[in-house]
């Protein structure tokens, strides 16, 4: 959503005598006020008055759902692939660290949400929550916005489906079982990497590959379904058959309902992030990466049906079928801007190349 269509509303200017009310510093409309707070060291929020809550996909669009709610613009979880960081300069801000400590929150989002969805116009059609940056990130424990946005689609008997790498979704699970006995819903973690230490170079901010994998069977206990979003598979760091097997095991000792997996993908902004990233800490792949996405942001058909094969293979040793399990309607991959092709683990070929 740009900016220029927020409008201000009547919410008042507050503080407290440990964080006084700021002016907002940047000239979003909308604007309420900036915060910057000990709690959040290095980042900066930006709290806006939302217009609007429900955010219509593109008829051209290849997602299997037409709305999507966002309560956060930027996250603080810093995943240096995250194909989202681009859409920050459409905020006049960066890709790279003001996506990750600049972030615009939505204050009055359960509320516009909840006018929404209780027109008479409204289809109760089938809402993504996580689709472009993460609704638990670690800004979910200020705000608490989801637990508005959860009440206001099932009051109003709007299915919904929520991704997320953030364990602070735990919080809400009374209110997810809740709602799933008025509407369908959908629950899928977003769990790529195992290693923690790569994982915490990679995303720096996010919750451990343990403690998601809790999370996972926290969901099941609950007896809410829990699909996976094994992504992004990154080349000659996670892709091989070693790592694939083990996250595949994780995952069906944790209980997920099924796993979706696929190729980095490498967007204007996000590439050259990822490619500095991988300079520092990587520099013997940097050519690599170089010639196996020098033809644009996604990796060559040839490398994504290899992949495709891998995967498949180590899904079907640890019992994940066909269906993938994830939340947003089986959107896959999708979700993240990637072509249907680049993750559907249903892919087999004989291809033995190696890359």
């Amino acid at each position: 959503m740009r900016w220029n269509t927020q409008a201000v509303s009547e919410l008042p200017l507050q503080g407290t005598a440990d964080e006084p009310a700021q002016p907002p510093l940047l000239p979003l409309a909308g604007a309420l006020r900036t915060v910057r707070t000990p709690e959040f060291h290095g980042i900066t929020f930006h709290e806006v008055a939302a217009k609007s809550a429900l955010n219509k996909v593109p008829p051209a669009s290849s997602m299997p759902f037409r709305w999507t709610v966002n309560p956060y613009r930027g996250c603080s979880h810093a995943c240096v692939y995250c194909f989202a960081r681009n859409t920050h300069t459409y905020l006049d801000l960066d890709a790279g660290l003001d996506f990750d400590r600049q972030l615009v929150v939505k204050v009055n989002v359960g509320e516009v949400l909840r006018a929404e969805v209780s027109k008479p116009s409204w289809g109760r059609e089938h809402v993504a929550l996580g689709t472009n940056t993460d609704p638990y990130q670690r800004a979910e424990g200020r705000y608490a916005l989801m637990p508005g946005i959860i009440r206001a689609l099932a009051d109003s008997g709007t299915p919904f489906s929520i991704l997320t790498k953030g364990t602070l979704l735990a919080r809400d699970i009374p209110l997810l079982k809740a709602a799933s006995t008025h509407v369908p819903i959908g629950t899928s973690i977003s769990l790529a990497v195992l290693d923690p230490d790569l994982q915490s170079a990679l995303e720096p901010g996010t919750p451990s590959p343990s403690a998601r994998l809790r999370l996972i069977s926290r969901l099941r206990e609950a007896g809410l379904p829990c699909g996976v979003m094994a992504m992004p598979i990154l080349p000659w760091l996670t892709d091989s058959e070693e790592h694939l097997d083990a996250l595949m095991g994780a995952l069906a000792a944790a209980g997920a309902t099924g796993v979706t997996a696929g190729a980095l993908h490498l967007r204007p902004g996000t590439r050259e992030w990822f490619i500095g990233w991988l300079a520092r800490r990587h520099p013997q792949l940097v050519g690599r990466y170089r010639r196996l996405y020098s033809k644009g942001a996604y990796a060559p058909a040839e490398y994504r049906t290899w992949l495709a094969r891998r995967v498949s293979a180590a899904k079907k040793r640890h019992g994940f079928g066909r269906t993938e399990g994830f939340g947003h309607r089986d959107a896959g991959v999708r979700d993240a801007g990637q072509p249907a092709e680049a993750a559907a683990t249903r892919q087999d070929s004989g291809q033995q190349t190696l890359f």
